[in-house]
């Protein structure tokens, strides 16, 4: 398989991402302004700055915590502890009771369970917003990635009510990471009937419909018209008022993924749906950006800036790869694609295996529905994408057992913060984090008080909580084994439970909780 990262064939020198003695470093600054923690070489060089003092963060001021004498139900020593959302960067211990982090000091603690965190860095679980249902053949493998939160805001193809998507996954069946999801347009529309362009009284129903839907547990809207073209501009403005009414987003994979032709391109698309948030005021989300608005990064980047210095709500989320996929019988494939997409059959890659595709090997696969990943993203792209402050980590995948996956469902998080971060140095370790953890947390918190207690390294938070190796941690995942856990994940605790240790996922865990909204 091409790749796109350079990844060096000697060791990686653990120096360059530790805390040499000390309190620690700290961030330079808050999420809202871009937190730095000193790695800006190509190399991932971390500079280490003088610790600031900063004291351990709350999730509430009026927190009390625990005196450090308490015997704790985990102690989680002498690690790397890093809370994006404050800012908050040091060596110290942090005590669990129950599902909550109920201390951080620089104190000794003791616990039922002491975890000798050192050399490693202790982050808030990861928060995956673009997935799909938690399966239970994918789900171990975004527990290895080092989510303890997959939300399928790209759309849940089932309905949310009783004998739905929530009473699928509990007893038995309940996912070890927490879960939830978004009303997909696109397959309601199917499930009822709609065939075209929405008629005044589908248009009705389907408002009607996702407004019980939203009260009912779904947490963001979906909208995807490059894969039912039939959905216009009025039924996105019609559904996103109802998300507005309710303060939910529109998650949307906009209309067209192609730099050209002029009135059908990626840019027209953008220009499309920021109309429809200055209409309505909802808050948008743009999918998946690099595999859309591809050869086109700045332009789309400066559009999203704009409109956010108009004060609209936006934001985007991207995922670190250069090749996209989805199946064959698509509309994503209908037409000219290789002149939209500036590929040919030989850039197209069956997954799961290592066979390119031909023009003969394209129908049959196509007759077969195959998903296949797509060389046709510059890395310019990508690096254009995560550097945006308003952009986040959205993995667009979950394993399924056919082996038929794009390895961005099982090593997303590990190829950000390793290959990316560590060895290309394209961003801080501080700000990747804040892009896997408090951005998507914030991103859907307005209606969703789960959330408020997640994607933070806090004092009363919710011990949903990733420690990994920075010198380590990377994807394995591969087009031709996509199947593959990621490395460096040493710890992961889902509610103060541990799900994951070095020895690998505990599949007897079943702590997710479900993810639902705060009816209007």
């Amino acid at each position: 398989m091409p790749s796109d990262i350079p990844v060096s064939g000697s060791p990686f020198d653990r120096r360059r991402f530790l805390i040499l003695g000390g309190a620690g470093l700290v961030a330079a600054a808050a999420v809202a302004t871009g937190c730095s923690d000193g790695s800006s070489s190509s190399t991932g060089t971390v500079k280490v700055k003088e610790a600031t003092k900063i004291a351990p963060p709350k999730l509430d001021p009026a927190y009390k915590p625990p005196p450090s004498s308490t015997l704790f139900d985990t102690a989680i020593s002498g690690g790397r502890v890093m809370d994006p959302a404050t800012g908050f960067d040091s060596i110290a211990n942090v005590g669990l009771i129950g599902g909550r982090i109920a201390l951080i000091t620089t104190d000794a603690i003791n616990g039922k369970t002491t975890i000798d965190a050192s050399n490693l860095v202790v982050a808030p679980g990861f928060i995956d917003v673009l997935s799909y249902e938690p399966n239970s053949y994918g789900i171990w493998y975004k527990l290895g990635d080092g989510v303890t939160t997959n939300l399928g805001m790209h759309g849940i193809k089932t309905p949310v009510d009783a004998k739905g998507f929530f009473s699928n996954y509990t007893g038995k069946n309940a996912p070890p990471i927490n879960f939830g999801g978004a009303f997909s347009d696109q397959w309601y529309r199917d499930s009822i009937g709609v065939k075209s362009t929405a008629t005044p009284t589908q248009l009705s129903r389907l408002s009607d419909d996702l407004n019980k839907q939203l009260d009912a547990g779904w947490i963001g809207l979906s909208i995807d018209p490059e894969y039912a073209p039939t959905i216009n501009f009025n039924e996105y403005v019609a559904l996103a008022q109802v998300a507005k009414q309710v303060e939910m987003p529109l998650f949307t994979h906009i209309r067209y993924s192609s730099p050209d032709p002029a009135g059908k391109s990626s840019l027209d698309a953008i220009d499309e749906v920021l109309k429809v948030a200055r209409q309505t005021g909802v808050s948008l989300h743009v999918d998946h950006i690099p595999s859309m608005a591809t050869h086109v990064m700045p332009e789309a980047i400066a559009k999203i800036d704009a409109a956010r210095s108009e004060g609209l709500d936006v934001t985007g989320c991207f995922y670190p790869y250069t090749f996209w996929g989805t199946y064959l019988g698509s509309a994503r494939f209908a037409g000219d694609w290789q002149s939209r997409f500036r590929i040919s059959y030989n850039d197209l890659q069956l997954a799961g295996s290592s066979e390119r595709l031909t023009p003969e090997s394209f129908k049959k696969y196509q007759a077969q529905n195959k998903l296949v990943v797509a060389y046709a993203i510059p890395q310019e792209d990508v690096n254009a994408a995560l550097s945006a402050p308003w952009s986040l980590v959205g993995s667009d995948a979950i394993p399924e057992s056919s082996n038929n996956n794009h390895p961005r469902g099982a090593g997303c998080f590990s190829r950000l913060l390793g290959p990316y971060v560590r060895d290309m140095g394209a961003l801080s370790l501080m700000d990747a984090l804040a892009k896997c953890t408090i951005l998507p947390a914030k991103r859907l918190d307005a209606r969703v008080p789960m959330l408020a207690r997640k994607g933070r390294l806090q004092m009363d938070a919710d011990a949903d909580i990733t420690i990994f190796d920075p010198a380590t941690i990377a994807d394995t995942s591969t087009v031709e084994k996509p199947a593959q856990m990621s490395k460096g994940i040493s710890y992961v605790f889902v509610a103060g439970a541990i799900a994951k240790d070095p020895s690998g996922v505990n599949r007897e865990s079943r702590g997710g909780q479900a993810i639902t909204g705060q009816p209007a």
